[in-house]
């Protein structure tokens, strides 16, 4: 495939993703961000690979522009290393969880491309984070790429990626992770403080 017509193709995938999208969806967690907010609750970002790098810009939206308390694992690479050496990696979110106490007003977050898979052997620390939280009763909220996969299976408000071309999976759910989250802060019901420009 030539340059001009991959980057055709990957365009004309972002316009029909969008077109897709389930926009009551998006509302439905908009409205239970409302919710977390009313209830003091807090938000917890979980993501792996570029995930957990937009798990890390999306609690700064969250934070500033909503003032919803929220946090993630992976910012915390010190004890993130430590808990993966000592206990393994399959359990150290689900141990991180444990210490922040989540409890009912709270929600996990999920950023996944495939949203774990028991029988593949992916994903296997944020499937820990959902039973965990499904234990305590928290909310288990995701923008994920994949509808087989288990944030999509267990989840309370889960935001599927249209999947319109299995080569660009995940650069476009990852892409979308940060256009979906954008439309969520900059929402008139979230937004509490303006961005500069």
């Amino acid at each position: 495939m030539e340059q001009k017509d991959h980057l055709k193709k990957y365009f004309d995938s972002i316009i029909q993703i969008t077109k897709s999208l389930d926009y009551k969806k998006i509302e439905e967690l908009i409205d239970n961000l409302i919710d977390i907010k009313k209830n003091n609750g807090r938000l917890f970002f979980l993501g792996v690979g570029g995930s957990a790098a937009n798990a890390s810009h999306a609690i700064n939206d969250f934070r500033k522009l909503c003032e919803i308390e929220s946090y993630s694992p992976t910012d915390n690479i010190s004890e993130l290393t430590a808990r993966i050496n000592d206990e393994g990696w399959n359990s150290a979110i689900e141990e991180w969880l444990k210490i922040s106490k989540i409890k009912k007003n709270d929600a996990i977050f999920i950023f996944s491309v495939g949203g774990g898979n028991l029988e593949k052997n992916v994903s296997v620390n944020l499937i820990k984070a959902i039973d965990y939280a499904k234990k305590n009763k928290t909310r288990i909220f995701g923008i994920v790429g994949r509808d087989g996969g288990y944030t999509k299976q267990h989840g309370d408000v889960v935001i599927l990626v249209p999947t319109v071309d299995n080569n660009l999976i995940t650069p476009l759910s990852e892409s979308f992770q940060a256009i979906i989250w954008h439309s969520l802060v900059s929402s008139p019901k979230l937004q509490v403080k303006k961005t500069k420009w």
